[in-house]
């Protein structure tokens, strides 16, 4: 036993040793092949990208997002999608086909209207197959437009969405002129009704925010804002009680919108003229402070704070504080006739009563009702003002205070409408239906939606905020770049 042990032990020890040489010899001959000339790592798409310097056509670089053979990439509602030049990547020295033709990074045209097989070759035989599919439209937002359109014969649409601030989402819809078969676009300018509201409210945080007016500030009276400027003397019960913040929260006891809305009488009088009026004519019902009466009225005094104030008449002084900061130009308060429409404003619509719409003196509404703007210049109003990013004009103070609600409403701040992490608002007035949004509910979101008709149905805005929100869950992914 001993002796056949021994015999058995050398063949043994020359087999393992002839084992490890193999495995030597077979990872040093891997290692070569892994890093040799004629290999490269495997077959791999590693970015790909659409930009503006290859790219005429299109308004902003975008960026693809690669998952495992399905590449992805967003470009704004409207691009041209024939003859796009893409830029890419690959992994080693593989090249690149399409239908067997070769591939040029930042040469090579495609039409990108269906999805394209991108085919990545290395030289040593491997390959693998990429289906890249151009998005330009969001499927889930075009689906609910169109839905709601049809629900309330809306002619003409615009909506804008931002993402982190970014403007990823920016469209129109239908008709901005029936009768003239103008097709609607995104640089239509619309009525934004009581959205004027929230641009009001900014004007006066800012000007908070500059030390020039207080919350608690007193507006008619010896030694208020307006003093005794505006109507006769002495004046009636609580008028010399009214703060600036109770008139940003509708709490000054009086003047609510309804048939007895100051602003629904006298339509040849000035917004001066009406004030006066006013408070001769329309006593406080409520103690201010104690009662919250949404009042269009209310925000028009909140105009003419602002002009005291800042020594600029209110449109002037609210483009130098708000919306120049903001890097916008072409918002300007409306005017009242069809003949006074100016470049690029759509035209409105009130079913069964196609004059309402212009029988109103809008202009007089300026600080309450009266601005006009597109949905992109809105969604970089609300960038400017959510808080979000260093874009913001506001202090986080002056933000606080302008969503913070009163005593007599929890649920409305200063110009804003309040619901937990969304703070919003709607307008309604013939021919014109208008929200727009600032949410942390499921991401920091932004929306403002736009329309050139409008209806008494009472879900008519929650039917426009759903626009919004019922797209939502179904949309898995958005454009990364900014169309700011």
């Amino acid at each position: 036993m001993l002796t056949h042990n021994k015999k058995s032990r050398f063949p043994l020890f020359k087999f393992r040793n002839f084992l490890a040489l193999l495995c030597l010899a077979t990872l040093a001959f891997s290692c070569k092949k892994a890093t040799g000339p004629d290999s490269g790592p495997t077959s791999s798409l590693t970015s790909f990208s659409l930009l503006k310097s290859a790219n005429t056509q299109i308004p902003v670089d975008a960026t693809a997002t690669i998952n495992g053979s399905n590449v992805s990439i967003f470009l704004p509602p409207g691009t041209n999608m024939s003859g796009l030049i893409a830029t890419f990547t690959v992994a080693g020295n593989a090249s690149v086909t399409v239908n067997g033709v070769t591939q040029q990074s930042g040469v090579t045209k495609n039409d990108f209207s269906t999805p394209i097989t991108y085919t990545v070759a290395t030289p040593n035989g491997g390959t693998q197959s990429y289906t890249v599919t151009l998005i330009t439209n969001i499927t889930a937002i075009d689906q609910n437009v169109t839905a709601f359109m049809k629900q309330y014969n809306i002619p003409g649409l615009s909506i804008a969405i931002t993402k982190d601030d970014k403007l990823v989402y920016v469209k129109a819809y239908g008709q901005s002129d029936v009768e003239n078969n103008q097709a609607a676009t995104t640089q239509n300018l619309y009525r934004v009704s009581a959205l004027s509201k929230q641009i009001t409210s900014a004007a006066i945080m800012k000007l908070m925010d500059q030390g020039k007016i207080h919350m608690d500030d007193k507006v008619f009276g010896p030694g208020a804002i307006l003093g005794t400027t505006y109507g006769t003397q002495p004046y009636g019960q609580w008028i010399t009680d009214i703060t600036v913040g109770e008139l940003l929260h509708h709490t000054a006891g009086g003047w609510a919108y309804n048939n007895n809305d100051p602003l629904g009488t006298n339509p040849t009088m000035s917004i001066q003229q009406l004030i006066s009026w006013a408070l001769d004519n329309q006593p406080l019902v409520n103690q201010p402070g104690t009662h919250f009466n949404y009042s269009h009225f209310g925000y028009s005094i909140l105009g003419r704070v602002i002009e005291k104030v800042t020594g600029m008449p209110y449109t002037q002084a609210v483009q130098s504080i708000v919306l120049q900061p903001s890097g916008i130009s072409d918002m300007q308060i409306a005017g009242n006739t069809l003949a006074q429409r100016v470049t690029n404003e759509v035209k409105y619509y009130a079913p069964g009563n196609p004059g309402e719409p212009y029988s109103f003196n809008i202009n007089r509404e300026d600080a309450t009702n009266g601005w006009l703007a597109s949905a992109t210049d809105l969604a970089r109003f609300l960038v400017h003002v959510d808080g979000l990013s260093s874009q913001t004009i506001l202090s986080q103070n002056a933000i606080m205070v302008m969503t913070t609600g009163s005593i007599a409403n929890a649920k409305y701040g200063c110009g804003w409408e309040l619901n937990g992490p969304n703070i919003f608002h709607h307008g309604n007035l013939p021919g014109t239906g208008t929200t727009q949004a600032i949410t942390t509910q499921s991401g920091n979101f932004n929306y403002v939606i736009l329309t050139n008709s409008s209806s008494p149905d009472p879900n008519f805005s929650n039917n426009m905020d759903n626009i919004f929100w019922s797209s939502l869950n179904s949309i898995s992914a958005w454009p990364s770049y900014d169309l700011f």
